[in-house]
């Protein structure tokens, strides 16, 4: 049983657990509307992945929704605190059921954005989305023992992250090595790619680990549960729908590379919407340089 379950809330501990919750499928809502209206903008080699980004926010919503749902049933209020109800257990297993469905879609997007044929890149695909798996459900298991054995909770979250390290490895390299073969521009947005992925991973393990500040500080088992809720949100949008709009937007860039129209026009909107800013820049570097010059001349003192 998770932590959240022998846990006192004070109400604004309690809530801000509802919101993040909330939050959280508002935001996968925010990006399947968003994956919808721009897969027109890339071309047809790699429209799929905008599809399959519709498809991890559409799952990634449906797994939040009923989390926050099951926070509510799963606590009553009482004149110590909320406390869990005799009847309802919340689970953070509804997390892993989800990444066994986004995870291996996530890669299989980056290989169609990289550019790999189908025959290239089954191979690479199907060893990721096996160790993404083993990943996940080694860490499945080591959850059920957060509040029963320290010991096993850390043999399996060991293990998971030796499939981790792996995954996170070639994705890596896999991104590196194709950065030769693209525009500069779209390699700036590979390049952000691999940080947004690498950064918002790593948010994961701090999650699953967080139960053991509670075990060796009591007094701060709300605040743990308050923060490894907002770590999985915050790494959840980052790794889901930030990640997701980048890629997006490399694919993009890669279409207007390849003379795909719609995505030329696309390009086009984005440089538009930038020169008003660009504008602004420049003029108040050049205000402060007249600024500087009258300073410096000696016929203005």
């Amino acid at each position: 049983m998770n932590l959240e379950n022998f846990v006192i809330y004070s109400p604004e501990g309690y809530a801000i657990v509802a919101h993040l919750l909330t939050f959280g499928y508002a935001a996968m809502a925010a990006g399947l509307v968003y994956f919808l209206a721009t897969s027109g903008r890339t071309a047809p080699q790699y429209r799929l992945s905008s599809t399959l980004s519709a498809v991890v926010m559409a799952s990634a919503f449906l797994e939040l929704y009923i989390q926050s749902e099951e926070w509510e049933r799963s606590f009553i209020f009482t004149p110590e605190g909320f406390v869990r109800t005799s009847t309802e257990v919340f689970s953070n297993g509804y997390r892993y059921m989800n990444w066994t469905i986004d995870v291996p879609m996530l890669l299989l997007q980056l290989l169609i954005v990289l550019g790999f044929s189908y025959k290239a890149g089954r191979g690479l695909w199907t060893k990721l989305a096996l160790a993404s798996l083993a990943m996940i459900y080694t860490g499945y298991v080591g959850q059920f023992y957060e509040t029963t054995s320290l010991a096993r909770l850390l043999f399996w979250g060991a293990l998971s992250t030796v499939f981790f390290v792996y995954v996170l490895y070639m994705l890596w390299v896999t991104i590196g090595r194709k950065l030769a073969e693209v525009s500069p521009e779209t390699g700036r947005w590979l390049s952000t790619l691999r940080w947004v992925a690498v950064g918002s991973w790593f948010l994961y393990p701090g999650a699953y680990l967080a139960p053991l500040v509670a075990l060796y500080v009591p007094d701060l088992a709300e605040a743990t549960v308050v923060g490894r809720q907002l770590t999985y949100t915050v790494a959840d949008i980052v790794s889901k729908v930030v990640y997701g709009v980048v890629l997006g937007l490399a694919a993009e860039q890669r279409s207007s590379d390849e003379g795909f129209v719609p995505a030329i026009a696309g390009q086009n909107q984005l440089r538009v919407a930038a020169e008003p800013q660009q504008q602004v820049t420049d003029s108040e570097q050049a205000k402060d340089s007249r600024s500087v010059a009258s300073s410096q001349d000696p016929s203005r003192r």
